[in-house]
């Protein structure tokens, strides 16, 4: 393994285990702003009240995904997760053009979250000092700090996003456990989980918001080349982190609704924001829990944005280790082991998209936090039916020891649910962007991924063209790329 002015080419030495991993993948979908920020705004913008229903039908969807995307990584243990899976399930082509649509969706994703997190130290700022202060400001000194604690080592981070995700956690119980037993109407309680009340005209958005707040728990597998046993922890991960947040989100949804009251949620939602659910917190709980619940939903978002640069971080390092993108990128730290280039590039690119939305005085939740979060759900969506079909593709030229379910049953099921979810997404595209008129928007943002992928199966042409060596090893498993 050769050095380069203090960088090798692979990442640190396995440290982690399920538990880390758990918090890595939990963290990145980052609880308390998921449902304090996103649950909220799924409300505000859909102006659908069966919010709650959408959780508890994803579940089983993403645990049917799991099971294929489980069994394949006791396989392939590769920081590039999806593509690789899909080079080998599908071809190299395939796999490339997904790595691009996966840099794009979880790209935008963790970007969107400075919207968030500017307006909420904005916000936070304000409403106890009474001092504006810009939003684009708290958003880039966050994205500085993100981007230092990206280039130390694996495991202190894990420390770190550990830490914050227990006591999110146990805040978002809490309120919970205030808002079930104060409902503003009792005889509407179970409202949110009737059907009829979600299968309305733009039900497509409110699972495009569900998958974005449950996205983070499949990007186990990013960190494979750092888990001590990836045949069997990845997997552990994986349904543990589905499990959590299903069950958090289900309730947490239903209890903002009947805190509030189901009639009015839409309503609040639309007038106040992330504040709605703080409102039921400050209104049984008291104050100071209710700022300390505020300041943990800072620290969730910040966890969020730290894991979900890491996963990017490892992308990067991934394609570039490979020859797709530069190999500049493949390059990690020899003190840390840490992806320092891919994690200075992503904290560039997403420098470069923040300082854009604010010179445009673009609004930072209902435009950087909706219109990215929406891209990278629908993007998420799109790549987990590709990984699905390639679990069938994969295990149908390998012989092992899993079963038909495995192999064939889940992951076909899982293809089927997940597309048909990505066609109610897209066609409902127009409410995700907060609007029932046909907008340039609802083409360019899913058309950015299509131009991901087509991007993408260019790129694997030439590579296949002029470094036929490089494309040969597109997916390759850890070690097997050998020394560079």
């Amino acid at each position: 393994m050769t050095a380069v002015q203090g960088f090798t080419r692979g990442l640190a030495k396995p440290r982690l285990g399920a538990a880390q991993i758990v918090f890595f993948v939990v963290a990145a979908s980052g609880p308390l702003f998921a449902i304090a920020g996103g649950i909220s705004t799924t409300y505000a913008v859909t102006g659908i009240i069966g919010v709650p229903l959408s959780f508890v039908l994803l579940a089983p969807v993403l645990a049917l995904f799991a099971v294929g995307y489980a069994a394949m990584s006791r396989h392939i243990t590769n920081a590039g997760a999806f593509y690789p899976y899909v080079a080998h399930g599908l071809g190299r082509g395939p796999g490339i053009a997904v790595s691009f649509v996966a840099l794009i969706a979880y790209n935008a994703i963790q970007i969107s979250v400075y919207g968030l997190f500017g307006w909420s130290v904005a916000n936070f700022i304000g409403t106890r000092t009474g001092t504006e202060t810009p939003w684009w400001l708290w958003a880039v000194l966050v994205l500085i700090v993100v981007g230092v604690l990206g280039a130390l080592r694996i495991d202190i981070n894990a420390k770190v996003l550990g830490t914050a995700m227990i006591l999110e956690c146990a805040t978002v119980l809490v309120i919970d456990v205030a808002g079930f037993a104060n409902p503003a109407a009792p005889g509407e309680s179970l409202a949110p989980l009737n059907p009829g009340n979600l299968f309305v005209a733009g039900v497509g958005a409110v699972f495009a918001f569900s998958v974005a707040a449950f996205t983070g728990f499949e990007g186990a597998a990013t960190y494979g080349e750092e888990t001590r046993d990836p045949s069997k922890t990845i997997a552990k991960a994986t349904y543990i982190a589905i499990g959590v947040t299903a069950v958090l989100y289900t309730l947490s949804a239903l209890a903002m609704a009947v805190g509030v009251g189901p009639s009015a949620i839409v309503s609040q939602a639309q007038q106040q924001g992330p504040g709605v659910w703080f409102g039921i917190s400050g209104a049984h709980l008291g104050e100071t829990f209710t700022d300390i619940a505020y300041v943990l939903f800072l620290t969730s978002q910040f966890a969020s944005l730290l894991s979900f640069h890491n996963a990017v971080a490892r992308y990067f390092f991934a394609l570039g280790r490979e020859s797709v993108l530069p190999e500049a990128l493949g390059r990690t730290s020899k003190r840390t082991g840490a992806p320092v280039a891919g994690s200075v590039t992503q904290s560039v690119v997403a420098l470069v998209v923040v300082t854009g939305f604010a010179l445009a005085g673009r609004d930072p939740i209902l435009e950087l936090f909706t219109w990215l979060g929406v891209t990278a759900s629908t993007g998420v969506v799109a790549i987990m039916a590709m990984v699905s079909i390639s679990v069938v593709g994969f295990f149908s030229r390998r012989r092992g020891p899993e079963t038909p379910w495995q192999r064939t049953i889940a992951p076909s099921l899982a293809t089927l649910f997940l597309v048909a979810i990505l066609i109610l997404i897209l066609a409902n595209f127009d409410h995700l962007l907060g609007t029932e008129q046909d907008t340039a928007l609802r083409w360019i943002l899913p058309g950015l991924l299509l131009a991901g992928a087509i991007a993408g199966l260019i790129r694997s042409s030439v590579l296949r063209n002029r470094k036929p060596a490089a494309y040969a090893k597109v997916g390759g498993v850890g070690d097997s790329l050998g020394s560079v």
